[in-house]
């Protein structure tokens, strides 16, 4: 449905215009008709008219049981939500002064970051006379990038952004 809520559907008396697409109770093209005609076919079959595609020209409406396409269009919503994966971004926070050892953790935890499939950003912060020497530490992000080359792709370079430099790091497709 495109962007539609369930309950937003016109069904039988509702639907007001002149001529609509009828799909059959088995999902057959019966071609195009008046909303009388529709609806006196869906009467003969015990089910209710739905019209689905309201932007159409002309509008597609369905002969079917108005409760068990509720039913089943909630059902493929569900499916459909949890099919989808939502990308979370995870910030590492590094100093300018950082140690190999403790630089060698960051990236392993950005490793497991990106092995689940999450974004990262990786910021670095300056503080005090850090500010000085900015352009200077730019390696540390370009070498955590690099040790991370194989498993990831740099989204966005290093950038200043007042007191820090950050850079966006996402897995390779």
């Amino acid at each position: 449905m495109e962007g539609k809520a369930i309950s937003e559907l016109f069904i039988n008396e509702q639907i007001r215009d002149r001529e609509v697409r009828v799909i059959g109770v088995n999902g057959e093209q019966l071609g195009v008709m008046s909303v009388r005609e529709a609806m006196a076919l869906a009467e003969e079959a015990g089910v209710d008219l739905i019209k689905i595609v309201p932007t159409a020209k002309p509008p597609v409406c369905r002969i079917a049981d108005y409760g068990k396409y509720r039913y089943e269009q909630a059902r493929k919503e569900k499916e459909a939500k949890k099919k989808q994966k939502v990308i979370e971004i995870k910030e590492i926070r590094l100093s300018p002064n950082i140690d190999t050892n403790d630089l060698n953790t960051k990236i392993s935890a950005a490793r497991k970051f990106l092995s689940k499939g999450d974004r990262v950003k990786i910021t670095l912060r300056f503080r005090g006379r850090e500010m000085a020497h900015m352009n200077n530490s730019r390696h540390i992000l370009d070498d955590f990038a690099g040790s991370l080359s194989d498993i990831a792709v740099v989204e966005k370079p290093p950038k200043v952004e007042g007191r820090s430099m950050t850079m966006f790091l996402t897995e390779k497709r």
